[in-house]
C-alpha cells in the first residue's frame, strides 16, 4: 500500500500539521488504528506534562566479594554475611542448573 503525505489539524491547537507517507507506514507497521490527533509540538508538550519519561533507577549498591566456588573476586548487589556462600555470576549461573 503506498501512502500520501495527508494534512491533519491539531485538537489541541488547531494548526495544520503532515502526516507524512513515512510516518503513515510506521502506525501501519505497529498496527495503530487512529490518526495522530495533536501535531507534533502539542504532543511533546503534553508527553512533558505527564511526565512520561521513565525516572532513573536509583543505582544498585554493590558489595565486594570472594566466589565461595573459584576464589575471584567478585561484586554482589547484597551485603556479604559471614558463613554464608557468595558466588560470582558464572558459579552462580552453573549451580543454578540443578
Amino acid at each position: 500500500m503506498t501512502y500520501q503525505d495527508e494534512v491533519l489539524t491539531c485538537k489541541d491547537c488547531g494548526a495544520e500539521f503532515v502526516f507524512s507517507a513515512s510516518e503513515q507506514e510506521f502506525y501501519a507497521e505497529k498496527g495503530f488504528q487512529n490518526k495522530p490527533g495533536r501535531c507534533p509540538a502539542c504532543r511533546a508538550a503534553r508527553k512533558a506534562q505527564r511526565g512520561d519519561a521513565a525516572p532513573a533507577r536509583p543505582q544498585r549498591e554493590l558489595f565486594d566479594a570472594v566466589c565461595s566456588e573459584c576464589g575471584c573476586e567478585t561484586k554482589v548487589p547484597f551485603k556479604p554475611t559471614e558463613g554464608k556462600p557468595v558466588y560470582c555470576r558464572d558459579c552462580f549461573q552453573a549451580r543454578r542448573k540443578y
